[in-house]
């Protein structure tokens, strides 16, 4: 598989989400989709300490889940782990109204028992998961500095911020001498939604012209984007009405055309457009056939005119 650089980690091009293991997916399917994606050469693994909060879940779950698949495995030196702290709630049944935030206590004992739940010494790609910007950048990126020097952190990184904090959070790490969020998570796929428009899945942030440029620019800033399939709606569900414009319809005919040059599906497509834009793209599977699509994605290359059709298309 190939690899892509997140600071000083070699990650895989493409990365399995685990939010679903534990709550949708049980511990057999779970195991052996994480198996599957390992053997394909696969190392980066995403999961966070709220997933399926929203669903009854405690947000437990899925980091429990790939604790213990690492557990059983014994393959810890192997996978690339991400999890997230600042999106839990804290007060059980609610929602992001009562998100933990990202002061430099909480991500101090968040990652403790993000590292408890995993059963781990160290976490390699540790995102602040949502902005809070009833503290400091100073006290926020302090925490995750003194995380980074206890050794029980690798890297930082940052999902559903703007642009413009995600400067700013580089800018004071720089001045502090503290280290740089070096990954930005947010959600991204090949139809886009119309221009202004608010997501209804709370907290997700659409990726933007202005992050491409700055992370361009920068040249040491690795996207990851989360929805990159939007949940099913190339295939067989209807998609949602913010992607209802007539840029969607072009982009889709262009879809379907390059698929069938290729002889690919419109998800492998997708995934094979975004590793071009040096995207990885973050796919998450509760049945096996929905990761092995995924993994067929690898196996193709666009050439100019396609990527330059398939850009083109609005």
């Amino acid at each position: 598989m190939q690899r892509q650089h997140i600071g000083s980690l070699e990650v895989s091009a493409l990365a399995l989400g685990a939010m679903p293991f534990g709550k949708v997916v049980d511990e057999q399917t779970s195991f052996a989709i994480m198996d599957r994606f390992v053997e394909a050469g696969g190392t980066l693994l995403d999961t966070s300490n709220n997933y399926m909060f929203w669903d009854g879940g405690t947000g437990d779950e899925s980091e429990e889940m790939v604790g213990r698949w690492l557990a059983a495995r014994a393959n810890r030196d192997d996978v690339v782990v991400a999890t997230k702290v600042g999106a839990r709630p804290s007060i059980p049944g609610t929602g992001l109204e009562t998100a933990e935030g990202l002061s430099g206590d909480t991500i101090r004992a968040a990652a403790e028992a993000s590292l408890k739940r995993l059963g781990t010494d160290r976490i390699d790609l540790y995102y602040s998961h949502i902005e809070d910007r009833s503290v400091t950048l100073e006290d926020t990126l302090g925490g995750f500095a003194s995380l980074v020097e206890a050794g029980t952190v690798r890297e930082i990184g940052a999902s559903n911020h703007s642009t413009w904090r995600l400067e700013r959070a580089r800018a004071v790490s720089r001045a502090n001498g503290w280290p740089l969020y070096t990954a930005m998570q947010q959600r991204y796929s090949y139809l886009q939604p119309r221009p202004g428009v608010t997501l209804p899945e709370a907290g997700h942030v659409h990726m933007t012209d202005e992050l491409f440029d700055y992370a361009t620019a920068e040249g040491d800033v690795t996207l990851v984007a989360y929805t990159s399939l939007l949940f099913g709606q190339y295939r067989d569900k209807p998609l949602a009405e913010h992607y209802n414009h007539p840029g969607t319809t072009q982009r889709l005919a262009v879809l379907h055309e390059v698929a069938g040059e290729l002889g690919a599906t419109v998800n492998q497509v997708v995934l094979a457009w975004l590793m071009r834009k040096n995207i990885i793209p973050l796919v998450g599977a509760t049945r096996m056939e929905q990761l092995e699509e995924s993994l067929g994605a690898l196996e193709i290359e666009l050439d100019d005119d396609q990527v330059q059709r398939m850009n083109s298309a609005a």
